[in-house]
């Protein structure tokens, strides 16, 4: 059975980005909104909590998160690598980490130097600014009267602490704030979004929920997108499966693409717009060859180097307490940050290299990968999962700048600061010196930090999928708003930078743009 109904715009995808659009499309509009999302409602008490357990519980099999894994990466051994992603109301953000982290401003200047007109740090810095009430207030770099709560950490662990001080004896800044003018050699207490009551501040809490009321809205949940209805050239609507029946929701305006960047490339692929010859292969007819779609994936890798410790440790409240960002590559190159660090007083280690002594860990992360990856279709099954290969450490610099991280942690942990925290090196081990024996290490135990993007990126050349004003090249009314857009992954957690995306996308909708 087949039902039909209309809305002036659908937004695909209740995550990051969607919410966020929906949200601020009701403010800026007088139009009729359908948000469809696959997964359920976010009522579970664990999404709102923040403790460690609580975050943790919900990455299993319970239905909160969509279960993908990569094929076996040649780059990591062999393994395949488990990419959860958020499914639910809110996303990602019902389920990450809760680090607040927006990137480098040369990050979004490298956007606009592709051609992306309005991408730059000064054009998107006041849409990081609108979405974020900061609890230090108002400045040139910080917002106040956002939907987004995010706080500072105001308890971190004496061990942390003396990882902050440990930093400081290697040269590193101690910054007012790492997301205002500078990131660069700097280390840290994670900011993180929350509220001041110590609960999740996910986009659903901040900008979905106050909203719910709003006659023009309709949100439904359990909805699977399985098609773009495309008619003369234009996406009419999507068609989305609920309780085994289908549905089909007419736009009478615009279709927003807001699923992520597994899930956003996919759909397009269902719908017969991507690379051509691979669309013939699954028996999908082309109807816009878009080379570009499902290409250009990367993301961020991290690894653990855990020490015991000889005193007593408190259990963390964040995953990462602390972290520090750093220019691996040789002196005279590009002082973007290319590696970053969580620290935290657990032994956050492949289960082979723990003990039951109390312990902290360095976690370098690769934070400006050159690899490239690729998402594709398994078949034409709208319900069957992409096929995910990011190429982990194809590229062989980013190897390097791993490697250069363990180097990094173990001189962190012989200063001063954290001699006395310190006992004997648990991974990868004080025997593991020689540069092989290193890359080893990294490629046996290096995983994603869940941080992919750039599966539909925006541009002017024959790779890109939306322009700068995130309009699928070659389908009218069709819009992108995730963080399949970035061109170039930003350097750190990847949340803020997708909230602002969404913020800039319902600028732009909303404008006629």
């Amino acid at each position: 059975m087949q039902n039909e109904e209309s809305y002036d715009y659908v937004v695909v995808g209740a995550g990051s980005a969607g919410c966020v659009v929906a949200a601020r499309l009701l403010q800026r509009t007088d139009a009729r909104i359908l948000l469809l999302e696959a997964g359920g409602a976010d009522d579970a008490e664990a999404v709102h909590r923040t403790d460690i357990p609580s975050m943790v519980s919900l990455w299993g099999p319970q239905g909160t998160v969509w279960g993908y894994e990569t094929v076996p990466q040649a780059g990591l051994g062999g393994r395949t690598i488990p990419v959860p992603q958020g499914r639910m109301l809110g996303g990602g953000s019902s389920v990450n980490a809760m680090m607040y982290v927006r990137g480098n401003r040369r990050d979004f200047d490298g956007w606009r130097d592709l051609g992306n007109e309005g991408w730059g740090y000064e054009d998107v810095l006041p849409y990081f600014r609108r979405s974020e009430s900061y609890e230090e207030g108002a400045s040139r770099y910080r917002g106040a009267d956002g939907p987004l709560s995010v706080v500072p950490y105001a308890r971190p662990a004496e061990v942390s602490r003396a990882f902050v001080a440990a930093a400081g004896e290697l040269g590193f800044d101690r910054p007012g704030d790492y997301n205002a003018e500078r990131q660069e050699n700097t280390a840290f207490f994670y900011q993180s979004t929350r509220t001041k009551d110590d609960r999740r501040a996910s986009t659903a809490v901040a900008y979905l929920h106050p909203v719910l009321g709003d006659p023009r809205l309709t949100v439904v949940t359990g909805a699977t997108a399985t098609r773009l209805v495309l008619r003369g050239g234009r996406a009419a609507g999507v068609e989305y499966l609920r309780d085994g029946e289908r549905h089909t929701a007419v736009a009478t305006a615009e279709v927003v693409l807001s699923a992520g960047a597994l899930a956003t490339p996919r759909l397009l692929l269902l719908s017969g717009i991507g690379p051509a010859a691979e669309l013939r292969g699954h028996g999908i007819d082309p109807v816009v060859d878009l080379p570009g779609v499902g290409q250009n994936l990367q993301d961020h890798l991290l690894f653990g180097v855990a020490y015991e410790s000889p005193r007593e440790l408190p259990a963390p409240e964040l995953l990462a307490e602390a972290g520090l960002f750093t220019t691996a590559r040789p002196t005279g190159e590009d002082d973007v940050p290319d590696l970053q660090y969580f620290f935290g007083p657990v032994q956050f280690v492949d289960e082979r290299y723990k003990t039951d002594a109390p312990g902290f860990t360095f976690a370098p992360i690769l934070a400006r990968p050159r690899s490239r990856g690729t998402v594709t279709l398994a078949s034409a099954d709208p319900l069957a999962p992409p096929v995910v290969d990011p190429h982990y450490l194809e590229a062989e610099e980013d190897l390097e700048v791993l490697v250069r991280g363990i180097t990094l942690a173990r001189e962190l942990a012989h200063t001063r600061a954290l001699t006395p925290f310190r006992g004997r090196e648990l991974a990868p081990g004080v025997d593991v010196t020689s540069p092989g024996e290193l890359a080893r290490y990294v490629r046996e135990s290096a995983s994603t930090v869940w941080h992919p993007v750039g599966t539909c990126r925006m541009g002017l050349d024959g790779g890109s999928v939306v322009d700068a004003r995130l309009r699928v090249h070659g389908v009218d009314g069709l819009r992108i708003a995730d963080a399949s857009v970035m061109p170039a992954i930003t350097t750190g957690n990847t949340n803020a930078a997708v909230v602002m995306i969404g913020e800039k996308a319902a600028d732009l909708i909303g404008a006629g743009a």
